[in-house]
C-alpha cells in the first residue's frame, strides 16, 4: 500500500515509517521542507498540514492516510496550539483523504481522551476523535500511553535529571500509575491494522505490560542506568498547583498544569488491545535498557 502519513517526520512517525517499510508498504511523508531526496521507498512531499490546499494532492493514488500529528504544549506566539494542531489538522486531513478517494483512516489520539476530559489536550483530542467518528472513512483510532523509545521526551528527560542528581522530586505521593509503551509496539499496531478489517470502526488504548507508579517508573529508570534509586523527596500536589500557573510561563519550564493534571488522572489501561493484535508488548525496563544503559 501507498499510506500518506501527517506527522510522520516525528517520533512516532520514524518508528512507523520503519515498521511500514518493514511490511512491504510504500511512505509518503508530508514535510515542511523535503530532505536531500526520496531514499530507501520513502516519499517525500512538501506541504503544512495547517493549510489542506498545501497538501491534498499528495494524498492522490493512497490507499491510506495515517494522522500522526500532536503537541504536548501549546505555543501560541508559534502558532502551536492545541486547537489547531489537534482539531483543525484532523479536519483538514479528513478532508483531503476524502477529496482524494482515500478510503482508510487511522487516528492516533491518547489514552485519556474522553468525554467531559479536564484537559487542554484530552479535550481537543476527542473533539478531533469526533471528527473521525463522523467522518464516512473506514477508520481505525488508537491511543497510547506514555511512548518510549530511543527519541521519547519523558524518559530521556528523566534519565538527564538523573545523570546531573541522585534527588529526583516527585509531585504529590508518587503513586499515580503509568503504563508506558514502546513506540515499535505502537508503530506495529497502526501498521498491523491496514490490513485487519476487523479494526475498522474501532479505537484502542494501547499499552504496555508494566504497570508502574511514577515511584517506581523512577527507581526502574535508574536501575536502566546502572544507577541506584534516586532520594524522592515528595512536593505536596497543592503547592505545585500555585506554582504551575505562574512558572509555565516560562518556556523553559518543564511541566504546564495540563501535563499535571494528565499526570495525576494516571495512564493505564486493561490491555485489551492484546487480544485484537495478537502480540505482547516489550518489557518497560528492557526497552528503556536498550537505550540507557551505560
Amino acid at each position: 500500500m501507498k499510506i500518506f502519513i501527517a506527522g510522520g517526520t516525528g517520533f512516532v512517525g520514524g518508528h512507523l515509517t520503519r515498521e511500514l517499510l518493514k511490511q512491504g508498504h510504500n511512505p509518503r511523508l508530508l514535510v515542511h521542507k523535503r530532505g536531500p531526496g526520496d531514499k530507501d521507498g520513502v516519499e517525500q512531499v512538501e506541504g503544512d498540514v495547517t493549510r489542506p490546499e498545501s497538501f491534498v494532492q499528495a494524498l492522490n493514488g493512497c490507499d491510506a492516510a495515517i494522522n500522526l500529528v500532536g503537541i504536548i504544549r501549546e505555543f501560541p506566539s508559534r502558532g502551536m496550539t492545541f486547537e489547531r494542531l489537534h482539531v483543525q489538522a484532523t479536519a483538514n486531513v479528513l478532508a483531503a483523504a476524502k477529496q482524494a478517494g482515500v478510503g482508510r483512516y487511522l487516528q492516533m489520539s491518547s489514552l485519556g481522551t474522553r468525554p467531559g476530559a479536564v484537559s487542554a489536550y484530552h479535550k481537543t483530542k476527542f473533539r478531533a476523535e469526533e471528527l473521525v467518528r463522523e467522518s464516512p472513512l473506514d477508520w481505525t483510532i488508537l491511543r497510547p500511553s506514555v511512548v518510549y523509545g530511543p527519541r521519547d521526551t519523558f524518559v530521556n528527560m528523566l534519565s538527564g535529571q538523573l545523570r546531573l542528581s541522585p534527588v529526583m522530586p516527585v509531585i504529590g505521593d508518587g503513586r499515580y500509575r503509568l503504563q508506558p509503551i514502546h513506540a515499535d509496539d505502537v508503530a506495529r499496531c497502526f501498521a498491523l491494522s491496514l490490513e485487519m478489517p476487523e479494526t475498522i470502526g474501532r479505537c484502542f488504548d494501547l499499552c504496555g505490560n508494566d504497570r508502574l507508579s511514577f515511584d517506581e517508573l523512577l527507581d526502574t529508570v535508574a536501575a536502566a542506568m546502572g544507577k541506584t534509586p534516586p532520594f524522592k523527596p515528595h512536593v505536596p500536589l497543592g503547592l505545585m498547583k500555585l506554582i504551575v500557573p505562574v512558572m509555565q510561563r516560562l518556556p523553559r519550564f518543564p511541566l504546564t498544569m495540563d501535563q499535571l493534571q494528565m499526570l495525576i488522572e494516571e495512564s493505564i489501561c486493561d490491555g485489551g488491545w492484546k487480544q485484537t493484535f495478537g502480540f505482547e508488548p516489550r518489557g518497560f525496563r528492557e526497552g528503556i535498557g536498550e537505550y540507557l544503559a551505560g
